[in-house]
This record gives structure tokens, sequence and C-alpha cells, in this order.
């Protein structure tokens, strides 16, 4: 495997030889390029990773190479630089596969321009926009009668006031990458008015006043929140599954989840479904819910156009989510599949942190915890096959940390 800075490439064009067969280029080499990686590697197709940061995934056996960029966050640099390696390594009519909320958008409002060299697995922005923007997804969950937390966008304090007799509330984003890179975080809890105001106008210095969000908090932790994981095309789920986000951190505002499990839950299929047959929606996509203890209800959080971070759960459970796209793309047949229940995903290096913390809080059993093991199929990033990326984390792991939380 070579790894080839996009900015220092010592071959001309033409010295690189052209792949002889389609592959696949990921954008972004986390653990859910690497489990992409994996999962096409497998089945001899290439896989290109393209990545602005050191990443796991380089030193994986599946990665027929990784090439570095200097920024993908910006839009147009993104787009510029996905065309740019796709002529100069010969990529025409390889499958694209985003990783990052910020690519997935970049995507689709430059989809016509990049389905002119590239199979692009992302659908319209007229699409997108219903799960790129929260605001969005509120209000189509509403019109479709879909249940979701109350929420409000207040554009000063004198509207923040009236909110006061609601509290707690989370103050959060209606475009989460912006807010996340801002501040680190997914959401912030305000438990009484003077720190609701103060968090409300560091939102405001933060990101844009119109996408700054304020919601009802659910009460419970991961145990109550949901996923519905599918490739979905033609007004249904061609493949799926459940999940059950069992651990996760932060332990109230999950960042990400750190051991989730497949389980069956036909009422979380069916919000699904309604919400992505109403967009036509086509590709790997994630939707998360969250019961409502006090009415039983269970409510759309989040919609994530792109895989997800335990997608690599999809395999273990009989559904292996980005060959299901490959085959697609390419014309190649494909049967349809749905996720056995009770299989585990753990991600082990932030899943340690989570749980000595509700260990030692109360909020996790030791006997709960080690039959969550015990169901385990597969780690996000350790396979024995595939060693070295698991290696490769904790090395880097304070670089990791330093890019994604404060550059």
């Amino acid at each position: 495997m070579a790894h080839v800075p996009a900015n220092n490439e010592a071959h001309s064009y033409q010295t690189i030889m052209k792949p002889s067969k389609v592959g696949a280029l990921v954008i972004g080499g986390d653990h859910p390029g690497l489990g992409i990686a994996r999962s096409l590697g497998r089945r001899g197709i290439p896989v290109y990773i393209l990545d602005d940061q050191h990443s796991i995934s380089s030193f994986s056996k599946y990665a027929s190479r990784v090439i570095r960029v200097k920024d993908l966050r910006d839009e147009q640099e993104t787009i510029n630089s996905v065309l740019e390696v796709g002529q100069r390594f010969g990529l025409e009519g390889w499958v694209l596969f985003p990783t990052r909320d910020e690519t997935v958008a970049a995507f689709s409002h430059h989809r016509a321009r990049l389905a002119e060299f590239y199979r692009v697995t992302t659908p319209d922005w007229d699409i997108v926009k219903w799960a790129w923007d929260k605001k969005n997804t509120h209000i189509l969950a509403k019109q479709l009668g879909i249940p979701a937390p109350e929420t409000w966008n207040p554009r000063s304090l004198e509207e923040l006031a009236a909110l006061y007799p609601r509290l707690p509330l989370a103050i959060k984003p209606a475009v989460k990458e912006n807010f996340f890179y801002a501040t680190g975080k997914k959401a912030w809890r305000a438990d009484t008015p003077e720190e609701l105001n103060r968090l409300f106008i560091k939102a405001n210095q933060q990101i844009k006043p119109e996408e700054v969000m304020v919601q009802e908090i659910i009460p419970g932790d991961g145990q109550h929140q949901f996923s519905y994981c599918a490739f979905f095309r033609d007004g249904q789920a061609h493949s799926s599954l459940v999940a059950r986000r069992n651990r996760q951190h932060p332990h109230e505002f999950g960042r990400a989840a750190t051991y989730v499990e497949s389980i069956e839950l036909p009422a979380i299929e069916e919000l699904s479904e309604r919400f992505l047959k109403a967009i036509d929606y086509y590709g790997l996509v994630e939707m998360e819910f969250k019961q409502d203890p006090r009415d039983g209800q269970y409510k759309l959080l989040d919609v994530n156009a792109r895989a997800w971070g335990f997608h690599s759960i999809g395999l273990p459970a009989g559904v292996d989510f980005p060959y299901l796209v490959y085959a697609d793309q390419l014309g190649e047949p494909i049967e349809s599949r749905r996720g056995q229940s009770g299989i585990g995903w753990l991600r082990l290096i932030t899943d340690i942190p989570t749980v000595l913390s509700g260990l030692f809080l109360g909020r996790l059993k030791f006997g709960a915890y080690f039959s969550s093991l015990q169901r385990t199929r597969v780690e996000s990033v350790f396979c024995r096959e595939d060693p070295w990326p698991s290696l490769a984390e904790v090395a880097l792991l304070p670089y990791l940390i330093v890019k994604k939380y404060f550059l």
C-alpha cells in the first residue's frame, strides 16, 4: 500500500497507471472510511482514501492508496481535490463515498459536475437539504406526522425568555458540522435562565443566528436511542437494520456511539421509511430516534445522509452496506437483506472511558458490560486480518484529538 501526498507527487500523470478495475474513492480515512475500505477491499475492489489529515486507513492493507490534500472542509477545495485526484490517477467511473457531513453537502451541491466523471452515491441538494439542516428535518417530520422534540429558533433574549418555563433545554445547531468545528460539542445543556442566556449568546457568536436552535431535552441516555440504518432506493429500503445505541459519549448528548447492538423495532422502520420515501432518497442513510419515556413516542433527532460511524455492524449482521451501494452503482444484481438482531459493534478506544465512567457513577453494571462484550462481533478498528490500523490509532490518538477538537 502506497501513501501518496497529493501536493508532493513525484510522478507525472502519464506515469501513473490507470487501475484496471472500477474502484471506490472514499473521502475521509477515520473508522467509517476504514470500514468501507475493508468491505470493498475484501472483495478485491481497489479503494483509494482521500484525507486532509493523518488517518488510520493509511495503515490498512485494504487501502490501495491514501492521498493527502490540504483542506476537505472548504466546499470548493473539496470538489477541486476530488476531481484533480480522479484525473491524476485515472479514476473515471469510480464510486464516491463521503464519510463527513460537509462532504455530503459539497457533493450534493456539485453533483452534476462530479457525475460527469464519477459514480456519485450522494443525492441532489433538493434531497440532502432535508438532512443537512435540522430545521428542515423537523419541518418535514411535522408535515409527515413523525414525532420530534419541540424545537425553537429564537432570535433575541426576549424571545428566549418565553422558553424559561420549559427548562432544562438544549442549545443545538441546525447545521451540525458548523457548530461542532467551532465548539467541539454536539449540544449544550442549560438548566437555569442565566445558563440559557449565556449559552445562547455564546452560540450566536460561534455560528449564524439562524442556525441556533433551542430544543427540549428528552429524558434518558443511549439506551433510549435508536438508529435506522439502510440502503434506500426506489422509494423503499433495499436492505436495512435497526440498532440500539447502548453506550455513547458524552453520556447525555452522544457525539458518537461506543457500543451499539442490532435489534428488531418495526416502529422505527415505518417512521424512517415514511420520511425517506417523501424525499425520494437514494443511498446509505442513518436516522436517529430517541424514545420519550413521558409518552412512549420515538422522536426523530437526526438524519445522516452518508455512511455512519458504526456501519460496519452491517457485515456480521448480514447487510454489507458499502458493497450494496457499490454493486448498485455498477448495475450488478444484489439481494435484499434484513439485518440479524443481537449483533454488537464496539469502538473500544472510546468505550473504555465511557464504561469506567458508567461503572463509577452507577449507570452501568458489570454484568451488562460483559454481556455486551459477548455479543460483540466487530470492533470499529481492530481486525485480526488487518491489525495495523488499531495500533496506529493508539499512536495517533493525541494528534487526532488535537486535529478534531482544537484545529
